[in-house]
């Protein structure tokens, strides 16, 4: 009957029955209401039980206000009854007349009356808040407002119809005989509806929060907004001060336009004059139009007030009437363009004040004039306004005078002659004069109206009035939390916020900005005079101690108060405090900037430097608000896990409160950017919490937004998504907030996500920052945090100008080429704001290809740098499509602020930007999808590894990075070339000394070495300036953008002078050394040289003796024998030193200060100490934990024991290899050694540990150096080297014997004892440096061209290797690791294409030839002519060629003289005889060479000095550099080493088990743990044996 329709139609009876048994009919069309539709589908239930009575029928509220609409009282009590016409609402159901209930039926609002609706629902992402779909029922216009305002879209007033809606429409479904529908409503009420009926009837439905946003919105777009809302039942109304308080405005009044002052207020607190509009009932003109023109002069004509000629202005109110708005205009402090010199507030009454009497009076009351529009006076409206008082002053009629109305205007002239008004309080409107011209008049009024002192009324003021009249007021219901409110802020009056935050919220003051920067400073690491490991104990004994303070820091009463009101409130009560909060604060801090600027400004003027520094810091300190309270919550959360305060209260529930507050809307502070950190433990938790709450599974979106400050990026954000990031408040909130926003039923499956997370982050390139050091550091760790955390990131810019965040996309990608390996690529989209030209995405084509074109390059660098060579372009590291992701969008104001309304085009774009960013999203491949566990876990590893970066983020973009690095190669470069210069000129050096005469007194070998000195300071000053010469060169080059590294030059020439410093110390050390070895060389020599002359005294003899007598061989052999034994008997060796007791000695002398001299009386024999390996005692520490825990202790003495074994063992072993004698320095030096490496330990060591240990290690040092001291004097016995030289003897007392020519032999002794010798020890010592040479210039000198490059070979191959041994040692001795690691990379290299033999090779050729060319000199006497031809020219011959190799080799004289005993040759057959052994002693070496495999021998056979140049040479590295990256996968790889035990051992891996795992990697790592924290840390840290400890470890 509905429809005119059958409900059931078939083609048989059969058919019909069973579809009727079934329920099944076709769908009604939308084009009837959403009520009648409703009903239809009740009456049609297939249970006749469910269906609705007639009685229940007709008291349903649209059938029942038609009812009494179009039917008499009479037909209605006939019909049904007199109960039926007077039939009150039941109990408990709302109150409201049937037009009120009737039309929001219509609407389909019914269910949110009264104030149901809530802001949370209309942030979520659904269908409506995405697709600007067409209105195609009446229950969407309400939803079509609400996007389009939430969108800030002026246009929202326009969607109030249909959008199919026509008036000529001759659809056949409307062409019905009976249409029950439209025959009982206006022709238009089921089409459209009026503007001013839809606003009251939201903000009727919506809570208190969401009529503050909509007024907030409403504001923003120009619309007037409700002051007095009449409620559905017409009985009253309510003053909306509540929905006002939010709204803060700036203006410029004319008498501060000429300082370019302002003022900023809240709107409702401001002292405003206020003027009011209002009507009769019988009024033609409409007063919105002429106030919309009143306030739209000098500007675009802007509807503030909707009315009859807008589009659905004309439709009949049905329950607008009785509605006061009010809207505000604003000076921009212009005169040329302002209106008015001042604000002003104006109010319009809708409907007349007849019906709406209550209103009038209020309004009355509280303007400072009121005008009144009419046409003519009837009876009672005359009554009202002569009732009036101070008419006078403050009443203003103005009269639309139409023709032909007399009668009409006799009635307005009997009301002005009773009222007594002026001349000037009565305007009138002819009809031949327009709207604008008529307005002029009423804005001169208006003018003279104006009072002259400041109006004293505001808003907040008119309260006490409107409960005088009998209005409700909206506020009332939230002052238990406004008082909650006031005793927070009651010890803010009277002192300056900073100081009220260091009183109130003193977790967040000086202490955390320091643990925050002392975090930091130990992740970067920088080296002093105190040692890497030192200075990191000192860095967390700081942290600790400001821990253990902030732990024990008692709540402010502010805080009691804050978190007890949180805790014991509802969601209603804690909205209403949290919103009384940011009211209240707001509204200090605003005064007191106001104030703050205006000092300011003065002080500049009065140019006092030191004030005006510190005005500028109050005005950064100046910021308070809910998130400073917020954070302070955080923060007593965050240092009471921490610490000792007892947890289980309030304390520890409110990471569960905070998650509440996430899911209600309200943002959390990720990054304090005050501190410039996170409280891991807070977000942790509640972020977990809110993973508990949101039901466990909930896929995340996470969106973040960046820009340089003042672009708008959080505007852009809150118009995309309705939420309420602060904009221009006046404070500078710095780092990043996060906000959860709920996906809707309808499109988590086409999304493919529960929520969106919205990142919104400071202002980069902040100018409060501009002037600290290296504040770029800032902004590339915030810009690579955010978009690391990120989803999607949008690069908001100011205009097409992509320049200014080049910098930092530049500094991003760089960071985000190693996290690609784990697959996150974030989507980037590029935004250019005030951008609205139609052709503007054609004509910046060649800009956007350009700046991809840079980032490409740049991204080429980053990779090179970052040894990623399969990353080319830009694309491959960010999510980027240079068409797709960049949009433009207009300006945000049309016109002039304050009073231009946000454009319509930023809207739209905006809306369609967002649109077209989820649509990329659902199709974009590189987004991982990730979950709340998973997205903290991120957060914490994406910070740390920001922490831990120090690099790449002290560079602007990556060009300086690249600039830095280049530079970096290049000083290490002359680096080397300078550490070369010196090495091979010390060696020169050390050879003259050595080869000074031996006749000479140690005086004169001092003088020689005092020389050298100062010759060598003289070199090293001239290689130090040629380096610093080349440093400057590089600098003046335009290439390689070397000026990018400018700020670095002055490090660099520091650097230099330090190097010089650290060689010239060096050098001297080694030429002292020279000096000892050549004293007590000289004295073996000479104990050598008085026994060699008494055998040779006995050879003589013999042979003299044997000359008689004709003698074979074996005679004269045994006679020789004879002679030897006899000779040789009492020649004795050199006295050995007790190089034990030595040490010894060195060793008590070390402990002169420490009452230890009983211990050493009882040590017998320090040789046999150190056999066996070392143990840790129970005594060796001075813990009193208990047993296990002392165990975990023991532990990592027993690790720090071992490594400084190891390491001075080594130590001792390099000493022992040289070919000198003990000396006691070398003790020395080994203690110093092992005080060194206890200090790194970092570690509380005890008296008994060290002096056990270092007993220890010097056991073993006393033998190896008493090996080293034989060793010595077996190489200088003077009865050993007799012994050796023996046979040589023999040879030469044969030959004498038989006359017999030994020029031959002779040539080849000397070559073979005293060439052979030198010549292998200059091979070897040049050896040294020819690696070093070949390792930096060969094929893989990239590897140690830098630092970096150095440690990122070394890790890569660790984690290669997967060697679990490996990684222990790299962890406890990193430095003998690394050494262990060079010897490997120099075999491995040197056996490459025999590069080791040939390297020897080239310096046998080398020495060959110097030898040679000494030989030839030596043949010419000092007159230049050859040498005579005798046997004593063989003398001067080898002495000039000692003078003319003095610096290249060394030959013993003593060895001279033993092989040129009693030579027979004279001078130039001899020099022919050498120069054929020196040929063969040079085939020799190459036939050695060339046979040679043994490599690692060769490289053991090097100096201990030279062995060292190449650690030198690689830019020996900080003990802790290597902690910059790779913990990140030590975990990793420590879980994965014990998972192959218990595979290996074929142990089942179940759940339990792997929870045994994961607690014995965490006790490895705190057994091998580099950074070795107090013992207090470290069980703090591991939680060992808690209520958590795995049960099996428990029972172990």
């Amino acid at each position: 009957m509905y429809t005119l329709k059958p409900a059931f139609n078939a083609d048989n009876s059969m058919h019909m029955e069973a579809k009727i048994v079934r329920g099944v009919y076709p769908p009604v069309s939308d084009h009837y209401s959403q009520e009648l539709r409703s009903l239809l589908e009740q009456l049609l239930k297939h249970n006749p039980t469910e269906r609705p009575s007639v009685s229940s029928i007709l008291e349903e509220p649209f059938l029942s206000c038609r009812i009494q609409k179009f039917l008499t009282p009479q037909i209605i009590a006939q019909e049904f009854g007199h109960a039926f016409l007077h039939k009150q609402p039941k109990e408990g159901v709302v109150q409201g007349s049937p037009v009120f209930f009737n039309f929001l039926s219509k609407l389909g609002l019914k269910k949110f009356y009264p104030n149901k609706l809530t802001l949370q629902s209309l942030l979520e992402i659904n269908r409506n808040s995405i697709y600007d779909e067409a209105v195609e029922s009446l229950e969407k216009i309400p939803w079509c407002f609400l996007r389009k305002l939430f969108q800030i879209n002026a246009e929202c007033r326009n969607c109030t119809q249909l959008s199919n809606y026509d008036d000529d429409d001759d659809d056949d479904e409307n062409n019905y005989l009976f249409d029950f529908d439209l025959v009982t409503a206006d022709d238009s009420a089921d089409n459209k509806v009026n503007a001013l009926d839809l606003i009251v009837a939201l903000f009727l439905c919506a809570e208190s929060l969401l009529q503050q946003e909509m007024a907030l919105k409403m504001t923003m777009c120009q619309f007037s907004v409700p002051l007095l809302l009449p409620h559905g039942d017409n009985s009253q109304c309510s003053l909306m001060l509540w929905a006002l308080r939010d709204i803060v405005k700036e203006w410029c009044p004319h008498d501060l336009s000429e300082s370019r002052g302002f003022v900023e207020d809240n709107i409702v607190q401001a002292n405003i004059p206020f003027f009011t509009f209002v009507r009769l009932k019988n009024c033609s003109l409409s007063k919105s139009q002429v106030l919309n023109h009143i306030l739209s002069r000098g500007q675009q004509n802007h509807n503030i007030f909707i009315h009859r000629d807008m589009e659905g202005g004309e439709l009949k109110r049905e329950i607008a009437n009785g509605l006061v708005e009010v809207c505000w205009y604003l000076p921009c402090g212009k005169k040329d363009l302002d209106i008015f010199p001042g604000p002003v507030a104006f109010a319009n009454l809708r409907g007349d004040i007849s019906e709406s009497l209550a209103q009038f009076n209020f309004l009355y009351q509280v303007s400072t004039a009121t005008f009144v529009f009419l046409d003519k006076v009837e009876e009672n409206e005359h009554k009202i306004l002569t009732s009036l008082q101070d008419v006078k002053s403050k009443l203003f009629l103005v009269v639309n005078r139409k023709d032909n109305s007399r009668e009409d205007m006799m009635s307005v002239q009997t009301t002005l002659k009773e009222l007594e008004l002026p001349n000037s309080s009565v305007k009138i409107k002819d009809s031949k004069v327009n709207v604008a011209e008529f307005s002029k008049k009423l804005c001169a009024a208006i003018k003279t109206s104006l009072p002259e002192e400041t109006a004293t009324l505001n808003i907040v003021n008119m309260h006490k009035i409107a409960v005088e009249l009998g209005l409700s007021v909206d506020e009332n219901t939230s002052e238990k939390q406004k008082k909650a409110v006031e005793e927070i802020m009651v010890d803010i009056e009277g002192r300056s916020i900073p100081d009220y935050k260091k009183q109130q919220l003193p977790f967040q003051g000086d202490k955390w900005k320091k643990i925050s920067q002392l975090e930091t400073q130990e992740c970067r690491l920088k080296s002093g005079d105190s040692g890497l490991e030192q200075y990191k104990s000192q860095l967390q004994t700081k942290k600790q101690k400001i821990m253990e303070e902030q732990s024990k820091q008692k709540l402010s009463k502010g805080m009691k108060s804050f978190i007890k009101t949180l805790s014991t409130s509802d969601k209603e009560e804690r909205d209403f405090f949290l919103k009384w909060m940011k009211l209240k604060f707001n509204t200090h801090s605003r005064r007191k900037l106001s104030e703050l600027r205006k000092e300011f400004k003065e002080q500049c003027e009065k140019k006092d430097k030191k004030l005006i520094a510190k005005l500028d810091q109050a005005l950064i300190e100046s910021s308070l608000g809910v998130e400073h309270y917020m954070r302070e919550m955080g923060l007593i959360y965050e240092f009471s896990i921490s610490g000792s305060r007892n947890t289980a209260n309030e304390i520890s529930r409110l990471p569960g409160l905070a998650a509440e507050m996430l899911l209600d809307g309200y943002p959390l502070e990720l990054l304090d950017g005050n501190a410039s950190n996170i409280p891991e433990r807070w977000v942790t938790d509640v972020l977990t919490e809110l993973h508990k709450k949101v039901g466990g599974k909930r896929r995340l979106l996470v969106l973040s937004v960046l820009g340089v400050q003042s672009t708008g990026k959080s505007t852009l954000l809150n118009t995309m998504f309705g939420v309420q990031f602060p904009v221009s408040s006046g404070r500078c909130t710095r780092g990043a907030y996060m906000l959860f926003l709920k996906v809707g039923e309808d499109m988590k499956h086409e999304l493919n996500y529960e929520f969106i997370v919205l990142i919104d982050t400071e202002g980069l390139k902040s100018p409060d920052l501009a002037e600290l050091e290296e504040s770029y550091k800032h902004d590339n760790q915030l810009a690579t945090f955010v978009i690391g955390l990120s989803d999607v990131t949008i690069i908001n810019l100011a205009m097409e100008n992509s320049t200014e965040m080049k910098d930092i996309l530049q500094i991003a990608a760089h960071a985000f080429l190693r996290m690609k390996e784990i697959g996150k690529k974030p989507v980037c989209h590029f935004v250019h704001q005030n951008v609205s030209g139609v052709s503007a995405h054609a004509k910046t084509i060649t800009d956007r290809k350009k700046l991809l074109e840079q980032l490409n390059e740049m991204t080429q660098i980053a990779a090179e740098m970052e040894k990623q060579p399969s990353i080319t372009a830009f694309t491959d590291v960010l999510d980027y499509d240079m068409d797709k992701n960049n949009s433009n969008i207009p300006g945000l104001w049309h016109g002039t602020p304050p009073m231009a309304p946000v454009n319509t085009g930023y809207s739209e774009a905006v809306a369609d930007f967002k649109k077209n960013l989820l649509a990329t999203v659902k199709t974009a491949q590189s987004i991982k999808v990730s979950q709340i566990p998973e997205f903290l876990v991120w957060i914490k590893s994406l910070w740390k590894a920001v922490k831990y970066e120090n690099f790449i983020f002290s560079f602007r973009n990556t060009l300086v990075a690249q600039a830095y690095d280049n530079l970096c190669k290049e000083f290490s470069q002359w680096e080397w070339q300078f550490r070369k210069e010196i090495l091979s000129w010390q060696t020169e050096a050390e050879m003259e000394i050595l080869n000074s005469d031996n006749e000479a007194d140690i005086r004169t070998w001092s003088i020689l070495v005092e020389s050298k000195k100062s010759q060598m300071s003289e070199k090293i000053s001239s290689e130090e300036r040629e380096m610093k010469e080349k440093l400057t060169n590089y600098y003046e080059k335009k290439d390689q953008n070397v000026n990018l590294t400018e700020k670095y030059k002055t490090d660099f020439f520091n650097s230099i002078s330090s190097l010089a410093k650290e060689i010239n110390n060096s050098v001297n050390n080694k030429l002292d050394c020279a000096l000892e070895l050549k004293i007590s060389s000289k004295k073996a020599q000479d104990i050598q040289k008085e026994y060699r002359g008494g055998i040779e005294d006995e050879v003589m003899k013999l042979l003299s003796a044997c000359k008689h007598f004709t003698l074979s061989d074996e005679q004269l052999t045994q006679k020789f024998e004879k002679m030897w034994t006899e000779a040789t008997k009492n020649v004795s060796g050199l006295k050995e030193r007790n190089a034990a007791a030595s040490v010894l000695n060195q060793l008590s002398r070390s402990f002169s200060n420490q009452n230890v001299d009983e211990k050493f009386q009882n040590i017998t024999d320090l040789k046999e100490i150190g056999k066996d390996p070392f143990k840790i005692k129970h005594e060796h520490t001075d813990s009193l934990m208990e047993k296990f825990k002392q165990l975990i202790r023991l532990g990592e003495l027993q690790n720090i024991a071992d490594s400084v074994i190891e390491s001075c063992t080594r130590f001792v072993f390099d000493k022992a290899k040289t070919n000198t004698d003990y000396n006691d320095s070398f003790t020395r030096e080994l203690l110093e050694k092992m005080d060194e490496s206890l200090d790194k330990s970092n570690h509380k060591i005890n008296a008994k540990f060290e002096f056990d240990l270092k007993l220890h290690i010097c056991g073993i040092a006393s033998r190896e150096f008493l090996k080293m001291h034989q060793k010595f004097l077996s190489d200088k016995d003077p009865k050993i080297q007799l012994q050796k030289k023996k046979t040589q003897y023999l040879t030469d007392f044969l030959d004498l014997y038989e006359e017999r020519d030994n020029c031959q032999r002779k040539a080849k002794h000397f070559v073979q004892f005293c060439i052979k010798p030198a010549v292998e020890e200059y091979i070897n010592r040049s050896l040294g440096i020819n690696i070093v040479d070949e390792i930096l210039t060969g094929c893989h000198s990239a590897e140690f061209s830098s630092r970096s490059f150095f440690q990122y070979n070394i890790q890569r191959e660790l984690l290669q290797k997967d060697d679990f041994d490996s990684l222990v040692k790299f962890i406890c001795n990193y430095e003998i690791y690394v050494k262990d690691w060079i010897f490997q990379q120099i075999q491995q290299q040197m056996s490459e294409n025999k590069t080791l033999c040939k390297l020897e090779q080239k310096n046998l050729k080398v020495i060959v030839d110097k030898i040679t060319a000494a030989l030839e000199q030596a043949t010419n006497g000092p007159d230049g002519f050859q040498l005579p031809d005798n046997n004593e020219s063989i003398t001067e011959l080898i002495s000039n060629m000692r003078k003319n190799l003095i610096k290249d080799i060394s030959i013993s004289e003593e060895n001279e003289k033993i092989a040129l005993f009693q030579i027979q040759s004279t001078c130039h057959p001899f020099i022919n005889s050498l120069k054929m052994s020196i040929k063969d002693l040079k085939e020799q070496f190459q036939e050695e060479f060339s046979k040679s495999e043994n490599i690692t021998e060769t490289l053991n056979k090097l100096p201990s000095n030279h062995r060292r140049s190449f650690s030198s040479a690689c830019l020996v590295v900080d003990i802790n550099v290597h902690f910059v990256k790779f913990p990140v996968r030590l975990e990793a790889k420590i879980t994965s080493s014990i998972m192959q035990l218990f595979i290996d051992h074929k142990v089942l891996v179940d759940t339990g088990m792997m929870t045994v795992i994961s607690w014995l990697t965490h006790c490895v790592q705190l057994i091998y743990k580099v950074n070795v924290h107090s013992e207090t840390e470290i069980l703090k840290e591991s939680g060992i044996l808690t209520k958590t400890t795995p049960s099996t470890i428990q029972t172990g």
